[in-house]
């Protein structure tokens, strides 16, 4: 396993802090108050409910082939953004090994870069879900070079990893390909569970076939 990436904090790295502790000090706040137990309880079930929105979204996208297109992928990461679930949430209902692995490193995209939760945290959450060494496939697809006024074929990069080495140095390319998307030379991006294939596809061929 390679060093884990640490960052200096800085106070929005700490928010995610802020977000776990609501529910402990709203049952400090009101500790002889009638009604608190209820307002954790609605407020647990809407979280659960949000996660569960999120999970059965990206397990019908990938029921087919057992892989994601960046798309879903993206708009599974910005639908727990808009229902602002908390570190711990995330770990309740998305770092469970039963999960599939796609749902695991969507949790782990969020909190790294929606959170800004430091890796080492989320590691620490990984390892104590019993996930880390879960294993997903990402797959990228980059515009060909020009040589000489023709230009090359596009170049195919696949990358097999565990979750716990994505917060590593080894995982430098590829979180940086996650966070970017496809956008500028990326072409196309697939995520998929490491021992699934998929159809070899390239620019030049869906162009031809349009």
């Amino acid at each position: 396993m390679g060093q884990v990436l640490l960052h200096k904090t800085t106070p929005s790295d700490t928010s995610w802090m802020k977000r776990d502790v609501v529910p402990i000090a709203l049952a400090r706040d009101l500790p002889f108050q009638q009604g608190w137990r209820q307002i954790y309880i609605r407020m647990h079930r809407e979280m659960a409910g949000n996660a569960t929105a999120v999970v059965e979204f990206v397990e019908h996208c990938s029921s087919s082939n057992k892989s994601l297109a960046f798309g879903d992928y993206y708009k599974a990461v910005e639908e727990l953004c808009s229902k602002q679930l908390a570190f711990r949430d995330v770990q309740m209902f998305l770092f469970k090994p039963k999960l599939n692995v796609l749902l695991n490193l969507i949790g782990l995209h969020y909190c790294i870069f929606c959170l800004q939760v430091q890796a080492g945290h989320v590691m620490d959450a990984l390892q104590s879900c019993k996930i880390s060494e879960q294993q997903v496939c990402v797959k990228w697809w980059k515009l060909g070079r020009w040589f000489y006024g023709f230009r090359m074929r596009d170049e195919f990069h696949s990358r097999i990893i565990s979750l716990a080495d994505l917060l590593t140095n080894k995982g430098e390319e590829v979180l940086g390909v996650l966070c970017r998307g496809a956008i500028h030379e990326l072409l196309r991006i697939e995520i998929c569970i490491s021992n699934v294939a998929s159809t070899p596809w390239s620019w030049q061929s869906s162009q031809q076939q349009e």
